[in-house]
């Protein structure tokens, strides 16, 4: 049997994991609060948390496959804690940002553009390792 070790991709699946419960949290709270059983219930703060919810669960998957995959391929540290730590700083302001306000703000912009740089530094490196 052959056991593969991937400490590094571990590490950035806990951080994640951890925000993604703060997200969870936060729409229950809405939840609890304002007795809302399914949907939105036509409440815009919870729109706004259900949505930086749903966002999360869309970009994060995928970025943190891609760091899993450089891991495996055997890609050098800097790289896989660049992508983890991009990542998650990049998540957590656009979290924030996206909490905040439904307008476009400074967490929102710079949490978007830390992600598509991981998924573009990411994709290229894959594509390396690849060929």
């Amino acid at each position: 049997m052959n056991i593969t070790i991937v400490p590094t991709t571990a590490l950035f699946v806990g951080l994640h994991a951890l925000l993604a419960m703060a997200l969870v949290f936060k729409v229950m709270r809405f939840r609890l609060k304002d007795k809302i059983v399914f949907g939105d219930g036509g409440n815009e703060d919870m729109q706004r948390a259900l949505r930086v919810q749903a966002n999360f669960i869309e970009y994060v998957p995928l970025a943190l496959i891609i760091i899993l995959v450089l891991e495996l391929q055997g890609a050098r540290n800097v790289l896989l804690y660049g992508l983890g730590t991009a990542l998650f700083f990049g998540r957590a302001l656009h979290a924030y940002g996206l909490s905040r306000t439904s307008e476009s703000s400074p967490g929102r912009l710079v949490g978007t553009l830390l992600t598509w740089v991981v998924y573009f530094v990411g994709a290229i490196a894959c594509l390396i390792y690849a060929l």
